[in-house]
């Protein structure tokens, strides 16, 4: 592996964008009106003079807009999506402008709901609407807009951002090649949304949430742990849990009276819950509840007659990438939007990653598919 010092340099900073205004705000599907709206965004690569050769990477539930690369040469931060995004990788900078921005909703630099409400001045809370994955596409759609871009090379995303890759390709069809969702899908599958549901009752039944007006106190961060650690099982498989922890206790040799005590004793247990502290120190609660009630509410019928008649409308190339032992994200839901794209003369292909890592197999094994990435990205702009 190349090392830091002589890895070609990757500049990314965060930027800011207002994409709404009280003039012209932003409508949600639910008919509220939004504003002011803020994306956070960063680019890595450059726009080219044809203003052709942009990418968009959508970003899952807790992730933001930092997917590659670092703020300067003397402070490397690395980006959720290293291994994919970068010059010479399937997601090459040396030739496409890879433009990830933090979605409508999150935390990380965009409006949420820990954004001022002008009604009140004080943060949002509980009152920031409902939203959808159609409304943080249209929010995107506004910055591609302001950039100057008229059209996508594609959209890529895993899982909540795999399905906002797909909404795109139905809400924009003029406006992207193609469309790579991994680990996503058109509409979320009822285990899915049950495993999302216990995740908030755990967030607002914390003594701490306090009606989502925590701010300035340390908030339901018990809560917002546990939601984690549950997610955090929906993310692996059985197979990686074995692989990595096996029946490993911290302690191997607890001693003869087992039954003294509920402490963390096993390995995989440890795990969960560094997994539930770190997300804490980084993450908003009412964020979490917003974008995980996203991804339950996502359905790309809305608007059409028929799920089947939502993928009609599709005209980029869809490359739909299913992960063999995916807990959250089934590889039916893949086969199926193909399937759905196929039967409505639309191009789809689908390629399964052989990976025991469950869902964040596209985090962490993106070496398996990049080279149909790669291969996929660039059938696009010779097409064009």
């Amino acid at each position: 592996m190349v090392s830091v010092a002589t890895e070609p340099l990757l500049l990314a900073e965060r930027r800011y964008a207002i994409v709404a205004t009280p003039a012209d705000p932003l409508v949600l599907e639910n008919g509220w009106s939004l504003a002011p709206v803020t994306l956070c965004y960063e680019v890595c690569g450059e726009l080219n003079a044809a203003r052709d050769n942009a990418i968009l990477i959508t970003h899952a539930l807790t992730g933001d807009s930092h997917v590659a690369g670092r703020y300067d040469q003397s402070d490397r931060k690395p980006g959720w999506w290293d291994d994919a995004v970068g010059p010479g990788k399937a997601i090459d900078t040396s030739r496409y402008c890879v433009i990830c921005s933090n979605v409508l909703g999150g935390c990380q630099g965009s409006t949420g709901p820990a954004s001022t409400d002008p009604a009140t001045g004080r943060p949002y809370g509980l009152a920031f609407p409902v939203i959808t994955a159609r409304d943080m596409v249209r929010a995107q759609a506004r910055l591609i807009a302001q950039l100057g871009i008229n059209r996508l090379v594609a959209v890529i995303g895993g899982s909540l951002g795999g399905m906002k890759a797909l909404e795109w390709a139905v809400t924009y069809p003029d406006r992207l090649l193609g469309a790579i969702p991994i680990g996503g899908a058109g509409r979320f599958h009822p285990q899915g949304i049950a495993f999302n549901e216990v995740q908030r009752q755990a967030i607002m039944s914390d003594p701490g949430f306090r009606g989502g007006q925590y701010y300035g106190t340390d908030g339901p961060a018990r809560g917002l742990a546990i939601a984690r650690m549950l997610g955090m099982i929906t993310y692996r498989s059985d197979e990686s849990m074995w692989q990595q922890f096996g029946r490993e206790m911290r302690n191997p040799d607890p001693g003869p009276d087992l039954a003294s005590g509920l402490g963390v004793a096993y390995q995989v247990e440890s795990y969960l819950h560094y997994q539930g502290a770190a997300l804490v120190s980084r993450f908003d609660a009412n964020a979490y509840l917003c974008l995980s009630r996203a991804m339950d509410l996502q359905d790309l019928s809305r608007g059409f007659v028929s799920y089947e008649a939502g993928h009609g409308g599709i005209r980029a190339k869809v490359l739909a990438i299913g992960i063999r032992s995916d807990l959250l994200f089934p590889t039916y839901l893949q086969q199926e939007t193909v399937r759905l794209v196929q039967a409505a003369g639309g191009d789809a292909a689908y390629i399964e990653m052989d990976s025991v890592w469950g869902h964040d197999a596209f985090l962490v094994d993106f070496h398996l598919i990049a080279d149909r990435v790669g291969q996929f990205l660039g059938s696009l702009t010779k097409a064009a």
